[in-house]
């Protein structure tokens, strides 16, 4: 019974974080009852790859692998970001 509950989690935290990558302003409206904008859908953005990583480090093997994960993508958006706004 907990194995499905761990799933479930595990699903729904994947399927909020590509929402908030794809998706933002709605996650936040939704979650927050606010509409993000400016530097918040960078955060929101950011805490969606955590979320991914997340479910990246629950999958059966290395935890570690989900630490690589969020690292390299985060430093990967933060400097798209960078780049993209100067």
């Amino acid at each position: 019974m907990w194995r499905k509950v761990l799933v479930f989690a595990a699903l729904s935290e994947a399927a909020t974080g590509v929402a908030s990558l794809i998706v933002p302003s709605l996650i936040g409206q939704v979650l927050l009852g606010a509409e993000l904008t400016g530097a918040a859908r960078t955060v929101a953005r950011v805490t969606g790859i955590a979320l991914i990583a997340l479910r990246v480090a629950c999958w059966p093997g290395p935890q570690r692998v989900g630490m690589l994960t969020y690292s390299a993508a985060v430093t990967l958006y933060l400097a798209y970001v960078g780049l993209a706004d100067g």
